[in-house]
């Protein structure tokens, strides 16, 4: 695939894409989601309008069906069952994009690298950008000839509460919390209920919105770097990057691969699940 931005790696742009995503090779991935309170739904507007040739992943639908937690990563056979029917599989290049600020498709862009797909991207920009250059759209449901997908699951790219828990005495990992600061210091109530408001001690605060630009574009390394290093983060370390259910917690490992950082990892069960456990998870706030 060829290399047209310094972040390449991981992303391409709207004008390699446009010559490109007609190609056979190329498996095109709207990866939309939306917070309940947004009132947006991600599939009819995904129906009503879409990148030629996309498939629709579904965030609500692509998880653990056991777990109680939203968003909990699904194994490796339900993961490899559900790209397979959307027409993926290990050697066709995947580029991922959403409706608004990346993160939910970092998120996706995430899961394949977890479950071991090396040729995945993420459209910069996403749909907004695509449409403000100019590109055409088209409306109605999805057409993809299912595939055969093998999944092997990355534990190392994983963190669990347990590991949260060691490492508070530890202190071995840098945590990011992508969540907004109002969260984060516990000024405002978690939007899910019954969760203590707060963060995980010893945390940073980094909200996943401040890494892109107003077109949905990522920041370039030496912003992304500098924003990093504001929060406090020294790159001595290990990161672990968390956030309210795991999916925006993947925007910073995003960032933090164009910077050039890879011990990263991502606490699946993020607030979702610390906010809801006992005295073995302490929060702070102010």
């Amino acid at each position: 695939m060829p290399v047209l931005l310094n972040r390449s790696k991981f992303l391409v742009d709207t004008k390699w894409f446009s010559k490109n995503y007609q190609k056979n090779a190329l498996v095109i991935i709207d990866a939309s989601w939306h917070l309940p309170s947004s009132n947006r739904n991600a599939f009819a507007e995904f129906e009503a309008q879409h990148i030629p040739g996309a498939v629709f992943f579904d965030h609500d639908a692509i998880v653990d069906p056991d777990s109680l937690l939203p968003h909990a990563l699904p194994s490796e056979s339900q993961f490899s069952k559900a790209v397979s029917d959307l027409g993926v599989n290990n050697d066709r290049t995947v580029v991922v994009y959403d409706t608004g600020g990346l993160h939910a498709a970092a998120r996706t862009w995430w899961m394949f690298k977890v479950f071991g797909h090396k040729k995945v991207f993420i459209l910069d920009g996403g749909l907004q950008k695509w449409m403000a250059d100019g590109y055409p759209t088209e409306s109605g449901a999805a057409q993809s000839a299912p595939r055969h997908f093998k999944a092997t699951i990355d534990h190392m790219a994983l963190r669990s509460a347990d590991d949260l828990i060691h490492n508070l005495t530890s202190q071995n990992e840098t945590i990011v919390d992508a969540r907004g600061a109002d969260r984060f210091y516990g000024r405002v109530a978690e939007p899910r209920e019954g969760l203590k408001s707060g963060h995980i001690p010893n945390s940073v605060n980094l909200p996943f919105g401040n890494l892109y630009n107003a077109d949905d574009t990522l920041k370039s390394k030496d912003e992304l770097t500098t924003l990093f290093k504001e929060a406090g983060v020294t790159f001595d370390k290990p990161i672990i990057t968390t956030c309210g259910s795991g999916i925006t917690a993947a925007s910073l490992v995003l960032a933090l691969h164009v910077m050039g950082k890879r011990e990263v990892s991502l606490y699946d069960g993020s607030w979702s699940e610390w906010g809801g456990l006992g005295a073995e998870a302490p929060v702070e706030t102010e």
